[in-house]
């Protein structure tokens, strides 16, 4: 009786920690539609279905696309299942198997119990790497870099079972979903499957070969085309369009971003006194900071284009799982430590959560009380325990004072009822997460009556369930039927590869190229391509240089942010109203072919009649234009 009553418990327990990552993706992550990058990998994989987009800018000459197999993979499921929901579905299951592979590894080096924290953990952080916000661990939309991390951390997971040349050769198929993600990954299995030594002796002469490369790329013949160098008119766009692939151009703020998971795995490696951990720790930072080094060389000399368009900076991706999946086990660790133990494991956990604070202080806070513990009196030991409550105190005020304005916020009507976004914005605070997790693992570990698991599983059901419409929530559907069917008389008219222009841009070039299913002229996706391509890159620049009586160019992102950093601001309009002299100026590329404008100007544009948001707004064929009299 007494066993099955163990037994019983045990299985609430295992319930409770399998639905907690769930609840805390649903709370914290969600699926949102084709946002962001997830635009531009959709596109490329529609390109395969419907062979007319191949004639947009961003697919003419050297692009991404033509480096990985997830664009046919993803076509075949757009094929099958139509675009949103191939989107939705490859985005659910990779993630699904992005978690499960994580636990995998996390209890192959922390335990069991620790592993569900881990995964919690990095569903917790916001796994920032690189500069400006680009790229985090773990997309919450489709990109080819979310089943390649999948990959490259179920290779991880064969490692440290065991199966290296299983692991080996799941890293070497990465590469042919992201090499720039999956490269990172093997060369991390492979630092840890040779001695430390051997992998330190190998990092330094891949930073030799690299700058080897540089030197001999700048002084051979102008136009070599494997190590050709970045002339001045590609590099001026290159850097204005995606500053954060030079990192002499990254902010103090870029910076103490990607130090933060080096300094975690210092604590780590010197708090847990397992060799396998510390080892795995060393190979993590190693890996990272060669990136680093390799990206500094690539972008300082020459810049070569190939070592440019590499990008090794990204292979901080590896090193911000290693650290964040590691933290949970490190803070267990270390709270054990009566005397400095509970501040450093606070002080650990709140650098990678606590929004709004410099994380790469806080962590470096906690390496150094952990180094000095042994120093410290017991007089001052007690003196650390208070800071310690004290610390956790502030927390606790700070996340209140943040909920009563969520949950109050000012109406009419009184206080607004609670509803599934309101419990997403507290939990976008982090904190309230990590007092989840916490509050489960204690539940189904600590406490030995049997309804404390089933309360738990209670509580993380309604959450889920309470959160769960939110979740899914998306602003806008791309290439809906009906859509599609609303827009006929436009897309009837346009000839498959003529390019079109939406002046003002209403979006990032989503409407043209899924609801009329067509290229676009110029958009701030496409440019985003001008790393890859010479030709590419000078051509967004003539396109804008032609599209200046309309609008200034949006992929001159680098001016931009130095204009609005400054004590100066932009106080001039970026778009300018379409005129029948400025849309004869622009329609006098022959590369345009259509533009929509709501301004009526002439030349008997077809206007759209349908009710809703793109309402008498017009489509202007630029060869009529062209051919006018007004013209000439």
């Amino acid at each position: 009786m007494h066993s099955s009553k163990l037994g019983f418990q045990a299985n609430f327990a295992t319930l409770s920690l399998a639905l907690m990552p769930v609840t805390l993706w649903l709370l914290m992550h969600g699926y949102h539609g084709l946002t962001e990058d997830g635009q531009i990998y959709a596109f490329q994989a529609l390109a395969r279905l419907h062979p007319q987009l191949t004639a947009d800018l961003y697919l003419q000459n050297t692009s991404q696309d033509q480096f990985t197999l997830f664009s046919p993979l993803y076509a075949w499921c757009i094929g099958l299942l139509g675009l949103e929901d191939a989107a939705r579905l490859l985005t659910l299951v990779s993630t699904a198997w992005f978690l499960a592979a994580a636990w995998s590894f996390a209890r192959s080096v922390s335990g069991r119990e620790a592993a569900w924290l881990a995964v919690a953990f990095l569903l917790i952080i916001a796994g920032d790497y690189g500069a400006a916000g680009v790229f985090r661990v773990l997309d919450p939309f489709l990109t080819a870099r979310l089943p390649a991390e999948a990959l490259i951390i179920t290779a991880l997971a064969c490692h440290v079972r065991g199966m290296n040349r299983l692991a080996l050769l799941l890293a070497s198929g990465a590469l042919f979903i992201h090499p720039l993600v999956a490269l990172p990954g093997l060369l991390l299995i492979v630092c840890l499957w040779v001695p430390v030594r051997v992998s330190v002796l190998g990092s330094i002469g891949c930073i030799f070969a690299t700058l080897v490369i540089a030197v001999v790329a700048i002084n051979l013949p102008t136009g070599s085309h494997m190590l050709s160098v970045m002339d001045t008119p590609w590099l001026d766009v290159v850097r204005e369009r995606s500053q954060f692939l030079f990192l002499q151009l990254w902010t103090i703020h870029d910076w103490d971003i990607n130090a933060k998971p080096f300094i975690s795995l210092g604590v780590t490696a010197i708090a847990v006194t397992d060799d396998r951990i510390r080892k795995l720790c060393a190979a993590g930072a190693l890996v990272g900071a060669a990136g680093l080094v390799v990206a500094i060389i690539g972008g300082l000399i020459g810049p070569v284009a190939i070592l440019v368009q590499g990008q090794a900076w990204r292979w901080v991706w590896i090193t911000v799982f290693i650290g964040a999946a590691l933290v949970p086990l490190t803070a267990l660790q270390v709270w054990r430590d009566r005397s400095a133990g509970p501040l450093c494991a606070l002080l650990l956990v709140s650098g990678w959560t606590l929004p709004g604070i410099d994380g790469t202080v806080c962590i470096s806070l906690a390496l150094i009380f952990w180094l000095t513990r042994a120093q410290v009196s017991s007089h001052l030991t007690t003196h650390i325990r208070w800071v310690s409550a004290a610390l956790g105190v502030a927390i606790v005020v700070w996340i209140s004072m943040k909920f009563w304005v969520i949950v109050s916020p000012p109406t009419r009507s009184g206080r607004a009822p609670l509803g599934g976004v309101q419990i997403q914005d507290m939990f976008a605070l982090r904190i309230p997460a990590v007092l989840l997790g916490v509050l489960v693992w204690w539940g189904t570990r600590a406490v030995r009556t049997r309804w404390v698991p089933m309360l738990i599983s209670t509580m993380l059901i309604a959450l889920s369930i309470g959160a769960f419409p939110a979740a899914f929530k998306q602003s806008r559907t791309l290439a809906a039927a009906a859509d599609v069917h609303e827009f006929a008389d436009w897309a009837n008219v346009i000839p498959p590869t003529s390019a079109v222009l939406v002046a003002p841009p209403r979006d990032v070039g989503a409407f043209v190229w899924f609801t009329l299913d067509r290229p676009n002229y110029l958009t701030l996706n496409q440019s985003s391509g001008v790393v890859f391509s010479r030709a590419t890159a000078l051509e967004v620049r003539r396109r804008s240089e032609v599209l200046l009586p309309l609008m200034d160019p949006d992929w001159k992102i680098r001016s931009s942010l130095r204009a609005l950093s400054g004590s100066r601001r932009k106080n001039e309009a970026t778009t300018r109203p379409l005129t029948a002299k400025n849309l004869i100026q622009v329609c006098a590329d022959p590369q345009l072919g259509f533009v929509i404008a709501q301004e009526n100007v002439g030349f008997e544009p077809l206007r759209h009649e349908h009710d809703g948001v793109w309402k008498d707004w017009n489509l202007y064929d630029c060869g009529r234009v062209r051919s006018a009299p007004s013209a000439t």
